[in-house]
């Protein structure tokens, strides 16, 4: 695949670039988009000098003609996930090459899409509430675009609380509307109870029934009681000093605190993204 880092590595003309040869060239470009009557022509550029302003050495032919098709509508150049999942179905054997404007009328171009530079990274959350917060806000982010230039894509598994519900089941909070007894609200709670929560739930559990026998399922998605992660993932937990980088069963991940903010979490997802590149080695292992 042929993907520029940066837009502004891609230059535009509208005359054949073969006489340019010997001229000067701005000193970002790259790749030459040439838009003729004949059709769209993208080379690769080799120049030489210094300054602003150097040498056009040679030029390398990429795609020319019925190989190259331009994208129907202005997208934002700096989503690489989203160009390279809509120049995928565009390319059919004869074409290879897709030209996308940019919403700032920047132009940039894929040859070859492909998926194998895109990292997938499973967003672990609990349900309900509902929308799962985690999940809800990544959705917002990615539909922002403030994550696109990190060539990430998501995928959702969802720990839905409501398979346990019943009367002798404990939950946290009353807020959930689960089904069950709750332990911020309810006096009455039975021996032999399960209480399904995290480990400050059953602390709490214990201060406040010390006499009661219960079972204990721990949703905590740290614990991988309940799921155990397939891919690089990000999930929440409820003990802010256990936010950063995780290593769950050799699987890389990042953690953000229950109420995280979008902000904490964007920055979260890139220090993720940092690690996976091995870029940075800072992961706790759990």
């Amino acid at each position: 695949m042929i993907f520029p880092a940066d837009y502004k590595s891609v230059g535009m003309t509208r005359t054949d670039p073969a006489g340019r040869i010997g001229g000067p060239i701005y000193f970002t470009t790259d790749y030459l988009i040439a838009k003729l009557p004949s059709g769209f022509q993208i080379y690769g550029v080799k120049s030489e000098g210094e300054g602003l302003l150097r040498t056009l050495v040679s030029l390398v032919l990429i795609a020319k003609g019925k190989e190259i098709i331009q994208f129907d509508e202005k997208i934002d150049s700096h989503d690489r996930t989203r160009l390279i999942e809509s120049a995928i179905p565009l390319c059919n054997g004869i074409v290879n090459t897709v030209i996308f404007e940019g919403l700032d009328r920047h132009t940039t171009f894929i040859q070859h899409p492909s998926l194998h530079e895109v990292m997938e990274v499973e967003i672990i959350d609990i349900a309900p509430p509902e929308p799962p917060w985690l999940a809800f806000a990544i959705e917002r982010l990615v539909k922002s675009g403030i994550l696109g230039e990190l060539n990430v894509r998501f995928t959702t598994k969802l720990i839905d609380l409501r398979q346990f519900e019943g009367e002798k089941m404990v939950f946290p909070c009353y807020a959930s509307e689960l089904k069950g007894k709750h332990l911020d609200t309810d006096t009455d709670i039975e021996d032999n109870s399960t209480l399904v929560g995290c480990d400050i739930s059953k602390q709490i559990f214990e201060l406040r029934f010390p006499d009661l026998t219960y079972k204990h399922i721990n949703m905590c998605p740290l614990k991988t009681e309940l799921y155990l992660p397939t891919k690089p993932f990000i999930t929440r937990c409820c003990q802010s000093k256990k936010s950063g980088m995780i290593n769950l069963n050799g699987i890389d991940g990042a953690v953000v605190h229950w109420g995280a903010s979008e902000y904490d979490i964007v920055d979260a997802i890139r220090m993720l993204v940092k690690v996976l590149k091995g870029i940075q080695d800072n992961i706790k292992p759990n």
